[in-house]
């Protein structure tokens, strides 16, 4: 694991963005298509108000979400409302999006049309990734029941999983998804989520601390 601080957000939201932005450009000189993946919630919404104005062949990029509540697009808790409020804007509009939600399924019942969506996207050219206090990353709980299915070396890419406490179920992508990127950042703030990072190191289990999957290879980015 790489731990880079910064003195601000500010700073780390733009450079984080030209990080990816240099990223997805270095792949699209290899390949007619990339991908990439990001995490919803507002942490990285300034990362991608900087982004969306990067002169990029955003119509070879497809963005999808790491994770999705189970809710229509337009939906307040919606991670692909605020994705679309602060990424598809400016030259990013032309970016290809890979939603999740389907109209009158349940989350099992649409996770498997997902996963044969999702890959022929992978494995993904960049992948952010955020992490909750309780180590969590993308939809990937501990304490879920579906946790050790989603952890499985055979796992398909996308599953329904349930969050303890969730208002909403969710689909994720799973681990060998996540393990697989070809770079791979996690940008986390403020001093509890250090202490959150420094603990998912010291237990390296992804069923205790679920973003400790990711850590072996994952850039890590902090700022108070």
């Amino acid at each position: 694991m790489k731990l880079v601080e910064y003195p601000d957000r500010e700073m780390m939201m733009i450079d984080l963005a030209q990080i990816l932005a240099m990223e997805l450009e270095e792949a699209l000189r290899r390949h007619d298509q990339v991908s990439m993946a990001v995490p919803g919630g507002t942490t990285p919404g300034p990362i991608f108000d900087a982004l969306c104005a990067v002169d990029l062949d955003w119509h070879r990029v497809t963005i999808l979400l790491g994770d999705e509540r189970w809710l229509p697009e337009d939906a307040q808790r919606s991670n692909a409302r605020l994705l679309k409020a602060h990424l598809f804007q400016e030259r990013a509009a032309r970016a290809n999006f890979l939603p999740y939600f389907r109209a009158g399924l349940g989350p099992s019942e649409a996770a498997p049309e997902l996963a044969d969506l999702v890959a022929p996207h992978l494995p993904l050219s960049s992948l952010l990734l955020g992490m909750g206090a309780d180590m969590h990353t993308a939809s990937l709980f501990p304490g879920s029941p579906d946790l050790p299915a989603a952890l499985a070396d055979d796992a398909p890419p996308v599953m329904a999983l349930r969050a303890p406490g969730g208002l909403e179920p969710r689909v994720s992508l799973t681990a060998p998804v996540l393990q697989n990127a070809q770079s791979i950042h996690l940008v986390i703030t403020g001093p509890e989520k250090r202490v959150a990072l420094e603990e998912a190191r010291r237990l390296n289990d992804p069923l205790a601390a679920p973003v400790s999957l990711v850590l072996d290879r994952a850039i890590v980015h902090w700022a108070e």
